[in-house]
């Protein structure tokens, strides 16, 4: 989503700016897409056609019913399939592993997001992928399907 160059930000203002906005916004996104495909009924909207806007908060299905504040079925299916596969969001970033622990401990919203699952952190750092667990630890990962260059 973001071209960064940690060399281009010793600080690391950059990337926290990265992590405490698009990444938190990226996250709604997804986990709203997300609930509203595994579970339309509970966490979606239904059917749009026969939406009540009520309050600005939500919609009604026809002129009754329970506050309904997810997306509906029409946005996250074509009638036959889902639009996408439902799944946790991945983040990906190239850069030292200190300086995105510094961003989770510094801000409260982005260590709940990152250690209570609600998605994934990796981090790229000398050709190694490091995934933050809910331990406040990094874990070495190398999925089989990727390859390295040089390895079979």
């Amino acid at each position: 989503m973001h071209s960064y160059d940690p060399s281009r930000d010793p600080e690391g203002t950059v990337l926290e700016l990265i992590m405490t906005a698009p990444m938190i916004v990226m996250s709604w996104i997804n986990l709203q897409y997300y609930a509203s495909a595994v579970d339309n009924r509970a966490f979606g909207s239904g059917n749009k056609l026969i939406h009540n806007v009520t309050g600005q908060l939500g919609v009604l299905l026809g002129n009754g019913g329970d506050l309904m504040t997810g997306l509906p079925w029409q946005a996250v299916s074509n009638g036959c399939k889902l639009v996408h596969e439902p799944l946790r969001l991945t983040v990906v970033i190239e850069t030292l592993r200190m300086a995105v622990e510094r961003v989770i401990k510094k801000h409260r919203t982005v260590a709940d997001l990152v250690g209570n699952g609600w998605l994934t952190l990796l981090v790229w750092e000398a050709d190694d992928f490091h995934r933050w667990t809910a331990d406040g630890e990094w874990l070495a990962e190398r999925p089989a399907k990727w390859r390295i260059d040089g390895e079979t």
